[in-house]
């Protein structure tokens, strides 16, 4: 009886399951990012997206999908696949109905992973960027009874902390085994080069050889974050995104004085600045409670977009483009997201609508730059004399307010000359013009309109400006050019309307916003220009007359005359100079649309209510630790500066058209152990990931590896890139004893061949640096956008026109041609020959003692013998050339020997093991 009770249920059980298997109870979960979204990219989006919406259909969110169409019925009915004229479209026969048109048919494996999807209710789901990191665990190495330590295992003899089974993990499916640690002459040259840019002194190599300790490895990798090079090291990488150069762009390329950005991002790395707040600073640290100089020096980040100083240019348009390119590279750098195709329509791919673009846009849109030639707001250094006068004025003011605010403000002013109206502002011209398209310009009779200044509160007038007219006079007339008169001041005569005075004049008591006129009488030379560069409506200084100049005044006034150093910094704007911010219609800037506010995209996490809706809310939302994004993009950015390709290789990408990361859960883990356990330090994120195994491995690679892994993405060996441009430079001075160790200060500019400038505007040439500066690290080297530095760009360096995230790695015969044939390569070829002779005797002893030099290892028999054939070849022409060797040794008396020599030495620094990060 129990037998047959047990076989009677047995028998129901298998029915069953059959049943549910039928009605798809077991049915494995589509997913929509990994399987789905890709198809639909692929084949769907370009049609029924963000940029085309076809018949109303776009498959860019759900909300969209499964609304009605044009037909006014929906093409995506959830949970129905047969009705779903989705479905039937992609299985028509007739080429005119069948989707996508005009391409070829999806796979028939496709369709039917669209067709589940749908019968599962094609529920979407957000793209793994997006949504929030969560620390994984730590996969299991070995076997149960190795972790317990009662085997050994190469996986616990090979891992060296908690990276290295993330690694281990991907290649243990394909039973691809990792490689061994390369030799230490080898790690120390590579970790050196990562971490500070410069190769290994021989005495640290020598100290780390002989060091038998189990932590000698841990302790060189300290000495190294240790290092002032290690700053310079990070912060030449960082100029790319920041776009730094030290020319403003565009057609003219002017100078400009940013290098104290470019120093402060030395510092900042070398200090360890938290990577939030070394964001913070950046983005908003003028709105810091109480601003240090180096935190508004830190908003210099994005000062660095060009400024279009050509005549005849208009200056909002060109202030748009800058605001544009914060916003782009905001996203680039710090979001690792294409977000600059939303300017003009909705993200094709991505969750983001074009309204987004402007809410994110508003957040910039409020900086008191304006595209000026004076390239203003500028903080200024003043020195001397003029530095007292500063001090003296900052006691005044604290003694005669006893307001903090008021002093910080006061002081604000002195050292940014912010806030004010710029005179291209001024509207309703009468006889004036925008000369040069730059700055405000009137002739006798003529006149113009300052809008809506409010005026409650402020009795002084401050306008820098200039003429070379006798007696001219301007009137400061009320509501038309005819109006009241509220001010009449004789005009500076500075010999030329371009040269401007700053002067201060007492305004009478009015209240509320009002239209000023400015009207010019100058009939002894009535074609002479008046020039206005800008003006400012401020209360007079606290113990001051309200109605006549005191003391302090023309303290003021010869304080804001003064022409002391200077760098570009954002400031916000306030009061009546706030602006408001509108959607451009298709991106044009001249076409606007609705008004919006400050806010960020929702398809990520909202900005807390308690935050400002300003630059400073936006940058304490994206270093939240839950923030999706900013923790992965820079860890990523870190990894790929390391090992030549990110863990996300599209590293300027992480949407859905980016290359999936090949180790997700590692690079996860990695974000959240930065931001959390290590509050946010790189020097810890860094010190972790080239202390792993993964890290240490050798860089060969084996027939099995690289059929298995040609680009090794999964890391089953160890970094092998060709130096960075500036890197093949400074370890070419480095290893010869030429580098310079002087750090900060204005850029250099060291031998560059003749005719790379071209300056028509202003005549500026390209001077070659003397003394130290001749020979210092790459990235003090001045950069002109339109004619960078020659040797640089041939290595693949951008013009830094715009923000670059990655270098693209090229090989080409013109590379070869710069370290062989340029001048700062052929004078440290003879340094290195001048090196190898005092070291050894014979040719071959005098190779050898240059290879080790330049590689810290022994040179192979092989490679000697075709070193020794190519000295002796070349000594033998120069003993029937000898002026050609006095040329190449630049000096009257050239032995062919050494000549030869510096050839040889050259090619020593020529070779793939020198210029590679092996």
């Amino acid at each position: 009886m129990n037998v047959k009770i047990i076989a009677i249920t047995g028998v129901v059980a298998v029915v069953a399951l059959t049943l549910l298997s039928s009605f798809g109870a077991f049915e494995s979960k589509v997913d929509f990012n990994t399987q789905i979204k890709p198809i639909l990219n692929k084949n769907c989006i370009a049609c029924h997206g963000g940029v085309k919406k076809v018949e109303g259909f776009s498959l860019l969110f759900r909300h969209e999908a499964v609304a009605p169409t044009k037909s006014g019925k929906p093409a995506l009915i959830p949970g129905d696949a047969d009705a779903s004229e989705m479905i039937r479209r992609l299985t028509a026969e007739d080429p005119d109905e069948r989707m996508p048109l005009d391409a070829p048919p999806l796979k028939e494996e496709e369709i039917d992973l669209l067709r589940k999807w749908v019968d599962q209710g094609a529920e979407w789901g957000d793209h793994w960027a997006y949504t929030g990191p969560e620390k994984p665990e730590i996969p299991r190495i070995g076997t149960f009874w190795s972790r317990l330590g009662l085997t050994d295992h190469p996986d616990h003899a090979w891992a060296k902390n908690e990276i290295d089974p993330f690694v281990l993990d991907k290649l243990r499916p394909d039973g691809i085994r990792p490689q061994p640690e390369t030799d230490r002459r080898t790690l120390i040259r590579r970790v050196a080069l990562d971490l500070t840019g410069l190769p290994p002194t021989e005495a640290m190599v020598e100290r780390f050889v002989s060091d038998k300790s189990p932590d000698a490895y841990e302790k060189a990798v300290d000495s190294l974050l240790a290092s002032p090079a290690y700053g310079e090291r990070w912060a030449g990488s960082w100029l790319d995104l920041a776009r730094y150069a030290d020319t403003k762009g565009y057609e003219r390329d002017p100078g400009r004085q940013i290098w104290r950005y470019r120093d402060w991002l030395i510092r900042a790395f070398n200090q360890d600045k938290p990577y939030d707040q070394f964001i913070t600073e950046q983005l908003a640290g003028d709105l810091l409670p109480n601003p240090t100089d180096d935190q508004l020096v830190a908003t210099g980040f994005h000062r660095n977009t060009m400024n279009n100083d050509e005549g005849g240019t208009q200056d909002e348009e060109f202030r748009i483009a800058a605001v544009i390119d914060r916003v782009n590279t905001t996203w680039d750098v710090f979001q690792g997201t294409t977000f600059a195709c939303v300017q003009c329509h909705s993200h094709p791919y991505d969750p983001f609508v074009h309204e987004d673009y402007y809410k994110y846009l508003a957040f910039f849109n409020n900086t008191r730059d304006e595209d000026v030639t004076s390239d203003t707001p500028t903080l200024r250094f003043y020195k001397n004399q003029d530095s007292v006068k500063v001090a003296e004025l900052k006691n005044w003011v604290t003694q005669h307010s006893g307001n903090p605010r008021q002093v910080q403000e006061w002081m604000h002013f002195v050292r940014l000359i912010e806030p004010k109206i710029n005179s291209h502002d001024f509207d309703e011209y009468q006889n004036a013009s925008l000369l040069d398209a730059k700055y405000f310009g009137v002739q006798h009779g003529g006149s113009a309109r300052i809008r809506q200044v409010d005026l409650t509160g402020k009795n002084r007038l401050i306008l820098a400006w200039g003429t070379n007219a006798d007696n001219a006079v301007v009137t400061i007339r009320e509501n038309s050019p005819t109006g009241r008169a509220l001010l009449t001041l004789p005009v500076p005569k500075t010999g030329s309307a371009w040269n401007d005075s700053v002067m201060t004049f007492p305004l009478p008591d009015l209240r509320g916003r009002r239209n000023l006129y400015l009207t010019l009488d100058s009939p002894k030379a009535p074609k002479e220009w008046v020039m206005v560069k800008w003006v400012a409506f401020r209360p007079a200084l606290p113990g001051q007359p309200a109605d006549r100049l005191g003391e302090m005044d023309r303290k003021l006034m010869a304080v804001l005359n003064a022409s002391p150093p200077s760098t570009p910094v954002l400031y916000e704007s306030s009061g009546e100079l706030t602006r408001k911010t509108h959607v451009f219609e298709r991106g044009n800037w001249m076409v606007k649309g609705k008004a919006v506010q400050p806010d960020v995209p929702k398809s990520l996490p909202p900005l807390p209510k308690d935050y400002p809706r300003n630059r400073l809310g936006l940058a304490r939302w994206m270093t939240s630790p839950d923030h999706p994004l900013t923790a992965r993009v820079a860890v990523n950015r870190f990894w790929e500066q390391l090992f030549g390709q990110g863990l996300v290789e599209t590293v300027e990408d992480m949407g859905t058209q980016g290359v999936s990361p090949t180790h997700r859960e590692l690079l996860d883990y990695l974000a959240v152990e930065f931001a959390t356990t290590d509050a946010w330090s790189v020097k810890k994120l860094l010190r972790r990931i080239v202390l792993s195994a993964t890290y240490r491995q050798r860089s060969e690679a084996t027939p099995e590896g690289l059929a298995h892994d040609p680009t090794n993405r999964w890391l089953a060996r160890g970094p092998r890139v060709r130096l960075a441009a500036e890197q093949v430079r400074d370890q070419a001075l480095a290893v010869t004893g030429l580098l310079s160790p002087k750090m900060y200060g204005p850029s250099v500019m060291p031998p560059q061949p003749d005719g790379i400038w071209q300056s028509p505007y202003n005549g500026e040439t390209w001077k070659p640096s003397t003394g130290e500066d001749r020979h210092r690290r790459a990235l003090y080297t001045y950069w002109k956008r339109t004619a960078p530095y020659p040797s640089m760009v041939t290595f693949d360096s951008p013009s830094r026109e715009f923000c670059q995230i990655r270098r693209i790695r090229t090989n080409t015969p013109l590379q070869a041609l710069v370290t062989l044939n340029d001048t700062v390569y052929v004078e440290v070829a003879r340094k290195l020959a001048d090196a190898m002779a005092d070291r050894a005797k014979t040719p071959a002893d005098q190779i050898r003692a240059g290879y080790r030099t330049v590689t810290f290892r022994d040179l192979s028999p092989r490679k000697l013998a075709v070193l020794l054939n190519l000295y002796r070849k070349t000594e033998t022409y120069y003993r029937q050339h000898p002026d050609d060797a006095r040329k190449l040794l630049a000096r009257a008396d050239a032995p062919p020997a050494r000549a030869a020599l510096t050839v040889t030495a050259n090619t020593l620094l020529n070779l793939d093991e020198v210029i590679t990060k092996e």
